[in-house]
């Protein structure tokens, strides 16, 4: 037998042992301390759970024996024996994980019923329909749960007596009539095992254990701890517990009840309550439960105790709880305790309201919040009451809710769009061309990409919700349909987009407008107050800085000067710059584009003047700006066939060469970031005095400008900054000794390479600055494509748990994660005082946040969206690390 300890006692526990015996087994445990009325119960561990996943579903030595002799004691204290046939012992066997995670795993209630035990049940209650309605339910719910029994065998049953007796409600069936149930449900369940099932109740109650902890593992709590970042190796513990029924009569009832108002954080009652039931028919539907304000007239005793319970584990606990309760004859017992699930602005409102209170801190307000969780405010949301179901399930890349007709191009997109007309706009995936369609619509969906496509970094920065990666949609560009599942929807046909939960429906949903309120506010303003890390804003134009800035964004960290050459009267110029053949028609494309990036420039200065504005010059993958290779040979091809004008011909030809001659297998790896510069100077030189000439003109307009940072991007080697960095300035102090004018200004690099990260000190040798592009950095550190990989291996390796967490959404710790601890330090061996910064799209995930604190950068950038998460998880960061 294992010196092990797997059980642990009601009286044994208390709610530090969150992580041994789960959030339902310690949370008894402490209301027992308490003295709040509970029943007896003991706990099998996590631990448990953990050895048996890891033993191929074989318990750990001594488990069994440790089992057989809790339960003894608990006969010995309750004076009832497991299935005796007088004073008979039922347990309910549940699901308590150490993280709360409702409705996902699996519990067997009034284990102990048998043949003897109904009788001797019915004769100490003198309630022969109580004994009998708790066998049949017990049979219902082992067979399902452990025996693995089809749940529509048992309800056809249900449903068919009593549609022969004529009555609508489980409650109206009469003992003979649950006598006549229980012969079928054991009918039921030996047909489907093929022979007599166990009635030994030791036995049942292994079983029992041992369904619970494959629960566990059941698709539906798979799904759930990935979206809720659960780790599997946690495990779950299991609660043996007295029955104590709610089904006894119409003195006992069962309820659920929360502290405060879950969807509001209103101090008000909140709950609902069954009388003659048992709990799963509170949870279930089966019946439709009262308000527990109706508990007062009803059962006044009961409901004043429990209302008394509830302010006390709420002054307890210092939060919201949510309460299962059983009251048996008149007699109050509570089930369970737990910090109550609540919506983001229900969070605020309690921590804002219990630091009023003088309950809690504002330390520990903030400590209360899941940054993450905020996303639900800061965009509209399609109202929880909607009750439909989704036609389709892709990525949940951009979060928000939004209606609109469906449109398959970018150019439909803007037309309607610009009309005022709400689309969808519904694409394969996005590339950057499609950018005007894409400011015009509600929302984005895509068939292919990932978290960190093209689509959802776009959508984010925008503030639009995107689902990315639906795979299960097929788009037909000729027919102009979508078509999902047998669904065919054609153009114009509206939908709703959840950029929240990834979810796609099949019609127009009522939509919620973003909550932002004085709590958030409030709190916000607290975080702002403890956090270490500054936090800045992804933004490329007016409106976006403008909008990061009224969220709270302390500058702009990534300014990407490629997303402003997107524009149709743009790409021309920008293609003519990029195939050009000589210096003087380079020079000649360069000039049309400077005063439009001074014009860009000037607004996004204006709307941050007072702040610092992080530029990156132009990294453009170059077939982002090309012609595509195979519709320009198609092109040339048709012009040959229809004996086009020569010289329109000519130029197709001449174009077709260049786009080959720059053709690349493999683009983002090719000639793009400080490469193209290297190889055409011109085109930094004209972007420094693009960006000198906005802030000098926006000083003037203004009186006060931004600070002027500029970024060389994708060096790999110090050489290249180096050279980089000399035309920068040269082109900056030209432009200042021609204005006469002086302006502070600094140059510094993206570390978005291993080699940069490795070799940080002697890049630090010519930068100012380090901003850490952790998307690239990831692609290139772990040698995977985001696209290519989300939508396919990636998945699957953080569903088999080869990976926790995708890499895109959040930072790999133990791989890029140390790529940037190093590039910080040997940064910061050459130059003490180097700024770093973070701009990739973890900027804004609060888990990366935290290590990013612990690294010491000195601020993150996000899109503007996530600027308020990304100060709340800055704070977060600062408290968790005392």
């Amino acid at each position: 037998m294992s010196d092990e300890r797997f059980i642990y006692d009601l009286s044994d526990g208390d709610a530090s042992m969150k992580t041994l015996l789960g959030g339902k087994g310690a949370g008894v445990a402490e209301m027992h301390k308490v003295g709040v009325p509970v029943p007896d119960a003991f706990t099998v561990t996590t631990t448990a759970c953990v050895e048996t996943m890891n033993n191929n579903g074989e318990w750990p030595a001594g488990l069994a024996d440790q089992i057989a002799e809790a339960l003894a004691r608990l006969e010995e204290r309750t004076g009832r024996i497991l299935g005796g046939s007088e004073k008979p012992l039922l347990v309910s066997v549940r699901s308590g994980a150490v993280f709360s995670m409702p409705g996902m795993m699996d519990t067997i209630l009034n284990l102990g019923m048998s043949d003897a035990s109904v009788e001797a049940l019915a004769t100490e209650f003198n309630n022969e329909r109580f004994a009998w309605d708790c066998y049949r339910r017990f049979i219902q719910m082992y067979g399902e749960v452990v025996e693995g029994v089809p749940a529509h065998a048992y309800e056809d049953a249900l449903s068919g007596l009593k549609h022969a007796r004529g009555v609508e409600n489980d409650t109206d069936l009469t003992a003979a009539d649950l006598k006549e149930l229980v012969s079928s449900f054991k009918e039921i369940s030996n047909d489907h095992l093929g022979g007599e099932w166990t009635s030994d109740p030791r036995e049942q109650l292994n079983r029992a254990v041992n369904a619970v902890f494959r629960s566990w593992q059941n698709p539906r709590a798979e799904v759930y701890r990935r979206a809720n970042n659960i780790p599997a190796s946690l495990g779950t513990a299991v609660n043996i517990m007295q029955m104590v029924f709610g089904n006894r009569g119409d003195t006992s009832a069962t309820g659920v009840c929360f502290t405060r108002n879950p969807s509001t954080g209103e101090r008000a009652l909140y709950g609902e309550f069954l009388v003659n039931a048992q709990g799963e028919d509170v949870v279930a539907g089966i019946r439709t439960p009262r308000p527990l304000e109706e508990m007062q007239e009803i059962l006044p005793e009961a409901y004043q105790q429990l209302v008394d319970t509830m302010h006390k584990m709420e002054n307890h606990y210092k939060d919201m709880q949510d309460m299962e309760f059983t009251i048996e004859d008149g007699h109050l017992f509570l089930l369970q305790t737990r910090n109550g699930k609540r919506t983001a602005a229900a969070a605020l409102k309690v921590a804002s309201d219990l630091v009023d209170e003088g309950i809690i801190s504002k330390e520990e307000a903030l400590l209360r919040i899941e940054p993450g969780q905020l996303d639900q405010l800061l965009h509209p949301a399609i109202d929880p009451a909607h009750g439909r179901t989704p036609i389709a399930q892709g990525l949940p890349a951009s979060p928000g809710a939004a209606v609109g007709g469906v449109v398959f191009d970018a150019d439909t997109a803007a037309e309607r769009g610009g009309k005022g007309e709400p689309v969808v706009l519904v694409r394969f995936e996005t590339t950057p061309d499609d950018i005007h369609g894409v400011i015009a619509a509600q929302g984005i969906l895509t068939a292919h990409g990932g978290m960190t496509s093209h689509a959802a970094v776009v959508a984010r920065g925008m503030g639009k919700p995107c689902v990315a990666g639906a795979a299960g949609i097929r788009i037909d560009p000729v027919a102009r349909t979508l078509t999902i599942g047998d669904r065919v929807i054609a153009e114009g046909e509206t939908i709703t987009l959840d950029g929240s939960e990834g979810k796609v429906y099949g019609e127009a949903l009522e939509l919620i407008p973003p909550q932002i309120n004085d709590d958030f506010t409030r709190l916000v303003e607290w975080a702002d107050g403890v956090r270490r890390l500054g936090v800045r804003a992804n933004a490329d134009n007016f409106d976006d800085a403008t909008k990061a800035r009224e969220l709270g964004a302390e500058g702009i960290g990534l300014c990407r000067t490629e997303h402003m050459f997107m524009a149709a009267d743009r790409l021309p110029a920008v293609r003519k710059m990029i195939l050009a053949e000589s210096p003087d028609q380079r020079s000649a494309a360069l000039a049309e584009i400077l005063p439009m990036q001074q014009v860009d420039f000037e607004g996004i200065f204006t709307a941050m003047k007072g702040l610092p504005v992080t530029v990156r010059l132009l990294d453009p993958p170059l077939h982002e700006f090309l012609p595509n290779l195979v519709e320009q040979s198609l092109l040339v091809q048709r012009l040959e066939f229809e004996r086009a004008d020569a010289d329109v011909l000519a130029e197709a030809r001449q174009t077709l060469a260049q786009v080959k001659k720059l053709h690349e297998l493999n683009p983002m790896l090719g000639t793009r970031g400080c490469r193209l510069a290297m190889l055409y100077p011109e085109i930094p030189d004209m972007q420094a005095r693009a960006i000198i000439r906005a802030a000098l003109a926006v000083l003037d307009r203004e009186g006060e400008t931004v600070g002027v940072e500029i970024m060389i991007p994708l060096v790999a080697l110090s050489q290249e900054l180096e050279t980089q960095r000399d035309i920068v300035v040269a082109a900056v102090e030209d432009e200042l000794a021609r204005a006469g004018r002086t302006l502070d200004y600094t140059v510094g690099t993206m570390i978005e390479l291993p080699r940069a990260a490795l070799i940080a000190d002697r890049i630090a040798e010519h930068a100012d600055f380090f901003s850490f592009g952790t998307n690239d950095l990831t692609q290139t550190a772990i040698g995977i494509s985001r696209d290519d990989a989300e939508n396919g291996f990636l998945t699957s390796y953080v569903m088999d748990h080869v990976l926790e967490r995708n890499p895109f959404e959040s930072i790999d710790v133990d791989g890029v994660g140390q790529l940037v601890a190093m590039g910080v330090e040997r940064g910061r061996a050459t130059k003490p005082k180097l700024k770093t910064g973070v701009c990739g799209e973890h900027g804004g995930d609060p888990d990366s946040i935290t290590f990013f604190n612990s690294v010491g950068l000195d601020y993150v950038s996000c899109s503007p969206f996530r600027v308020p998460i990304a100060r709340f998880a800055a704070a977060k960061a600062v408290l968790q690390g005392e």
